[in-house]
């Protein structure tokens, strides 16, 4: 948007717009740095991932889980361009959407009874679109980002059927 504006002759506008990226971009960052460590917590609680990172310290916070997530997402963000991490994450993002999409309508098939505390009007029309979207968003991101997601999800997976497929409480259930 700021290079936009700058192009159009606008500095001043562009230059505010590009302050507040610079801003926003640290609590964009610690959110998601946040929010993924939280993930993995609950997988290693759930026996995806190793017991040890499902640890709290006396104040019930994962501490050694939303470390270790601190200090790969400081690897990753001092060796990697920017490009290439906002690439990754809209392609993360993409597969979540679409994820979620499908499980609502898996949901609506298999447990059409069930209690659902958020509505989902036209969930059969609104789903599939989303889908299809979101499809058509993937495609447009840079052939890379594509090889380097599904090479990590490829990997997720190996580590899934490694580890994750034996060791997961709902294995033992």
């Amino acid at each position: 948007m700021a290079f936009v504006l700058k192009q159009l002759g606008l500095p001043g506008p562009a230059a505010l717009i590009a302050g507040a990226a610079v801003l926003a971009m640290p609590t964009v960052i610690m959110v998601f740095m946040f929010g993924q460590s939280r993930v993995f917590f609950a997988m290693a609680r759930d026996g995806l991932l190793p017991p040890v990172l499902a640890k709290v310290d006396r104040r019930g916070v994962p501490a050694t889980v939303t470390i270790i997530t601190g200090v790969l997402a400081a690897i990753v963000a001092g060796v990697a361009p920017l490009d290439d991490i906002a690439s990754a994450a809209n392609a993360g993002t993409l597969a979540a959407f679409v994820a979620t999409a499908l499980a609502v309508l898996i949901l609506r098939r298999r447990a059409p009874d069930l209690e659902r505390p958020f509505k989902a009007p036209a969930a059969w029309i609104v789903a599939p679109l989303t889908i299809l979207g979101c499809l058509w968003f993937f495609s447009s991101l840079r052939t890379i980002t594509m090889e380097i997601f599904v090479g990590a999800n490829a990997l997720g997976l190996v580590a899934y059927l490694l580890y994750g497929r034996t060791q997961s409480r709902l294995a033992s259930a």
